[in-house]
């Protein structure tokens, strides 16, 4: 944990209490005594510091003093083909420490249907996930995240829209054209499941205007493909 990250509603005249899980890594991971100072942010907010004024068995209180502001977000939009449920944990927080702000879940023919009943699509799982991505890179701004769980009314009556003003990329496996490196401008990147997507998905994202591109001739698994391609666009 690089960054405590506090509620609004833990936070009253610059006094913050923690507690729980982030008590608890305080305590034993930093070692946290009277006068220890530690970073702080507010989620959605602003960053600075916290100094420690008590520790107990049941909370950690902090002097809070916030006068930064959060990491500029990575100029991409993540869509995503539903992973399996292990997989998207590993990538919602992955995306989040990367600075990525909008992600949107979409079904694909290589989506196994058991995926949209996992609970980690309950928001308030997703939500911590996505916590855990700022506390690595020191980042209050959350990620908002979409459910699309029907391909083809997706792709051809939303994709354009959300991907307006930005160079709209898929990433598949067999592409015949190198993913770009260093872009500076933004970014809808369209990330298949395990296999890639099949033809006609690809048509269809042709038809919206998606340029499909490679990272080389070796599959990666999605959560590989993800850290390789922000890697080489940014």
């Amino acid at each position: 944990m690089n960054l405590v990250l506090l509620e609004r509603d833990e936070v009253c005249r610059q006094r913050a209490v923690v507690r729980g899980r982030r008590r608890d890594h305080i305590a034993m991971v930093h070692r946290a005594q009277a006068g220890k100072t530690l970073r702080v942010g507010i989620v959605g907010g602003m960053i600075g510091t916290g100094t420690v004024v008590a520790v107990d068995d049941e909370a950690v209180e902090l002097d809070v003093e916030l006068d930064a502001n959060p990491p500029a977000p990575l100029p991409c939009t993540l869509v995503l083909a539903l992973p399996r449920p292990k997989v998207l944990r590993r990538i919602l927080q992955a995306s989040s420490a990367f600075g990525i702000k909008h992600v949107v879940l979409m079904n694909a023919f290589r989506v196994e249907k058991s995926y949209w009943q996992t609970p980690v699509l309950q928001a308030e799982t997703m939500r911590e996930e996505l916590l855990s991505g700022l506390e690595q890179a020191r980042d209050t701004i959350l990620a908002s995240v979409a459910q699309k769980r029907l391909f083809r009314p997706f792709v051809e009556d939303e994709l354009n829209a959300l991907a307006a003003g930005s160079r709209l990329l898929v990433a598949h496996p067999q592409a015949a054209k190198e993913c770009p490196r260093g872009v500076t401008d933004p970014v809808t990147l369209v990330v298949g499941p395990e296999g890639g997507f099949v033809p006609f998905e690809l048509d269809l994202l042709a038809r919206a205007g998606a340029t499909a591109v490679s990272l080389g001739v070796r599959p990666l698994r999605v959560e590989q493909a993800l850290a390789a391609l922000l890697g080489r666009l940014f």
